[in-house]
C-alpha cells in the first residue's frame, strides 16, 4: 500500500462517516415531511365540513334577521299608533281643561273688578 492508497482509504472512510452522520438528519426530515403531509390531509378533510356548518349558521342567522326585520316593522307601526292615541288623548284632556282654566281666570278677573 502506498501513501496515496492510504490517503484514498482515509478519504473513503471519511466519506462513509459523513454519509452516516448526514443520514440521521435526513431521516428525521423525511419523518417531518410525512407528518406534515398527514396533518395537511387531516386539515383538508376537516375544513370542508367546517365550511358547510358555517354556511348553515350564516343562512340561519339571515333567516332570523328577516324575522327580526318583520318584528321591527310591526313595532314601528304600533309605536306610531300609540303616538296617535296619546296625541288624541292629550287633545281630549287639554281642551276641557283649557276651557275650565279660561272660565276660572275670567271669574277671578270678574271678582277683582267688583
Amino acid at each position: 500500500m502506498t501513501g496515496s492508497d492510504i490517503a484514498a482509504l482515509i478519504a473513503a472512510s471519511a466519506f462513509v462517516v459523513l454519509v452516516a452522520l448526514l443520514a440521521v438528519p435526513l431521516l428525521k426530515l423525511g419523518r417531518l415531511l410525512d407528518e406534515t403531509r398527514t396533518s395537511v390531509r387531516d386539515l383538508t378533510d376537516n375544513v370542508a365540513p367546517l365550511i358547510d356548518e358555517t354556511s348553515q349558521t350564516v343562512a340561519e342567522a339571515n333567516r332570523q334577521m328577516v324575522k327580526v326585520d318583520g318584528i321591527t316593522t310591526n313595532l314601528t307601526k304600533v309605536t306610531e299608533n300609540v303616538s296617535g292615541v296619546v296625541a288624541s288623548l292629550t287633545q281630549v284632556v287639554n281642551s276641557p281643561l283649557a276651557k275650565i282654566a279660561g272660565l276660572v281666570g275670567g271669574l277671578r278677573r270678574g271678582r277683582k273688578r267688583k
